[in-house]
């Protein structure tokens, strides 16, 4: 080959690699704490009070209670815990378009759960998405989240794990698709999407707002439902906290914005959201947060709930353009009035199974939890929450007098649901919506176990 030939080729190399670079430094994008852009130290040089572990109350305990409440924080028993199945077995269904996968058991069995992982396994698997034998673990495992977990909180959770029952429970096979059941390529996307450091806390932000972001971006791993994904299904941090389509449920808006995230929202709303489930005026929690909320943040301390809240009041505002800027008033009380333009069908629905709870002007007589009027639910013209929450129920369980709402899935057909859900969107929300009886029957399949 001549000396131009050769300088050719590698300025094309060269180029080739700059190409390469920039496209994935694109499709990563920034990080999840990249908005707020004060420095950021390693725990251990950080002066001010430690952001991780466990609140004041609890600094006595011992490792496995501590283990206890950041098992909770972080939400593990939710995603490792079948429908009906024990604690922390496994077998929990994440459907996805191009397959099912099932969670594993992370109680202390030898055999098939993780009774046999060191504490340096149990790292690799939290903070790497790596498995004992090697094999590498699907980003269903919010292992990108819990990269920032503290190691020495991650060992509290391990101990805390370590203490439970052992049960066999074998995780059933999963369903995945070519090219996706090939584990090896997880590497790839690892290297690309998954930092691997832990929390760094903003030395230019108070130690709350510090304890907050490592909360949520950590343990809570909120942005695993709240931010919508790129191409490659990692979180696009450029719309961070912005709402997302997750496990057939939308996960709304976060982010500061105050017509459609929660930006006008006062603190008392926030924090009795997230600690009770419900917000007078702005709905109750159901579907995947219902259970975030029952199973984990219900079981924080006050502190860390209003920690979470000064972090959220930070996020930088995104604007849901597909929902309305004002939300819909009461509805009027007679049933002749309101909700027109809906199909006649989904009224009768409505008279039949609904009105006795939520009332026609959509405030509830028998229950706050109940009220749906101003809830994003009725006011989202895709109705994808009033269809779920049709079809499941909310399934509350917290706090102690909430009304839990029954499934009524069995009871109705898609078309009768998707009637309903139009029906209820126009008489409560802003703008009704037009879901059919064949979305309705997707939304089933994402759900069903």
């Amino acid at each position: 080959m001549s000396p131009a030939a050769r300088r050719i080729l590698s300025s094309v190399v060269v180029i080739a690699a700059v190409v390469v670079a920039g496209a994935v430094w694109f499709i990563r994008g920034p990080g999840p704490m990249a908005f707020a852009d004060g420095p950021k130290v390693a725990l251990a040089d950080y002066k001010a009070a430690d952001p991780t572990g466990v609140p004041a109350a609890l600094a006595k305990a011992n490792l496995i209670e501590r283990g206890e409440y950041l098992a909770h924080a972080a939400d593990c028993m939710v995603c490792h815990t079948a429908p009906g199945g024990k604690p922390y077995a496994g077998g929990f269904a994440f459907k996805l378009p191009f397959g099912t996968l099932y969670s594993t058991n992370i109680t202390p069995d030898k055999e098939t759960g993780i009774g046999n992982y060191s504490d340096a396994d149990f790292l690799n698997a939290l903070h790497r998405g790596t498995r004992r034998d090697g094999a590498r673990l699907y980003p269903a495992m919010p292992y990108t989240s819990y990269s920032n977990i503290s190691d020495a909180d991650g060992l509290a959770i391990k101990a805390y794990l370590f203490s439970l029952q052992p049960v066999q429970a074998p995780a059933p096979a999963n369903t995945l698709a070519f090219p996706f059941n090939q584990r090896w390529a997880m590497t790839f996307w690892s290297v690309v999407f998954n930092p691997d450091t832990r929390f760094m806390p903003d030395t230019s932000k108070s130690p709350e707002w510090n304890r907050g972001a490592y909360l949520a971006e950590a343990l809570a791993h909120c942005g695993e439902c709240h931010t919508p994904r790129n191409l490659a299904f990692a979180l696009d941090n450029r719309r961070k906290f912005a709402g997302a389509l997750t496990a057939g449920w939308r996960a709304f808006n976060i982010t500061s914005d105050k017509a459609t995230g929660v930006g006008g929202w006062s603190d008392d709303q926030l924090a009795s959201y997230l600690a009770t489930g419900h917000a007078a005026g702005h709905g109750t929690a159901s579907g995947p947060m219902g259970e975030a909320v029952d199973q984990s943040l219900s079981l924080l301390a006050p502190g860390d709930i209003h920690a979470l809240v000064a972090y959220l009041r930070s996020v930088p505002p995104v604007s849901s353009t597909d929902l309305p800027a004002t939300l819909a008033p009461p509805a009027p009380a007679s049933h002749k009035e309101g909700g027109q333009i809906a199909d006649a069908r989904g009224k009768m629905v409505f008279e039949g199974a609904c009105v006795s709870c939520h009332g026609w002007t959509g405030e509830s007589a028998i229950s706050p939890f109940a009220t749906i009027t101003g809830s994003w639910a009725v006011n989202d013209p895709g109705a994808t929450n009033v269809a779920q929450i049709v079809i499941s129920g909310t399934k509350r369980h917290t706090p102690p007098g909430a009304v839990s709402m029954p499934a009524f899935g069995n009871a109705y057909s898609d078309t009768e649901i998707a009637a309903v859900a139009n029906y209820v969107t126009a008489r409560f929300g802003s703008k009704g919506s037009a879901i059919t009886a064949q979305e309705v029957a997707e939304l089933r399949k994402q759900t069903a176990q």
